[in-house]
């Protein structure tokens, strides 16, 4: 059986990843850890691991029928997780439908034998990998802010030892008006 490793995400407009990958470029030193590209840019909601086609397609089915406001998406915060090595940007308040969101897949995923982490959901965009240990953050007063209307499935593709994340599938969220 053939299986993909796939996670919800929401995507980063490519303007956003731009001003992203500038903004880490002015504010982290080249040995601080090695930068995600800017394509691959995202925020995940729900990691699903391994996948098979069958699995795959019932929680694609399940989320095209998710019924939610699109929200604003403040990136405002930034942190650096030593264990994994991880340098992060995030918000300070998550809002409310972020978190249903991810609620709501993550709850979907678990049903379906995705595993999902112990750990409480800590939206973040991942930065740097591989961070060393010490890593000096930039000062606050940064801030970046989209509007978020759609939400998709993402593929992680091996290639040459290149990760690229390909979206399968995307689902819009009901804009203000509707």
């Amino acid at each position: 059986m053939a299986t993909q490793r796939l996670f919800f995400a929401l995507e980063l407009p490519a303007p956003l990843q731009q001003q992203l990958v500038q903004w880490r470029a002015d504010n982290f030193a080249a040995e601080a850890g090695k930068p995600v590209e800017a394509a691959n840019l995202h925020l995940t909601l729900a990691f699903l691991g391994e996948v098979g086609d069958e699995t795959s397609r019932k929680l694609q089915l399940l989320a095209s029928r998710i019924v939610q406001p699109g929200f604003a998406l403040d990136l405002d915060d930034a942190g650096h997780w030593p264990r994994p090595g991880v340098v992060w940007l995030g918000c300070q308040r998550a809002p409310r439908g972020l978190l249903q969101l991810a609620s709501l897949l993550r709850a979907q995923a678990a049903r379906h034998g995705c595993a999902q982490s112990a750990q409480p959901f800590h939206p973040h965009v991942t930065l740097l990998r591989h961070a060393a240990s010490q890593v000096a953050l930039p000062a606050r007063g940064f801030h970046w802010r989209t509007d978020i209307h759609h939400f998709a499935l993402f593929a992680s593709n091996v290639t040459r030892g290149r990760t690229r994340y390909q979206a399968l599938a995307r689902w819009p969220l009901l804009s203000s008006g509707e």
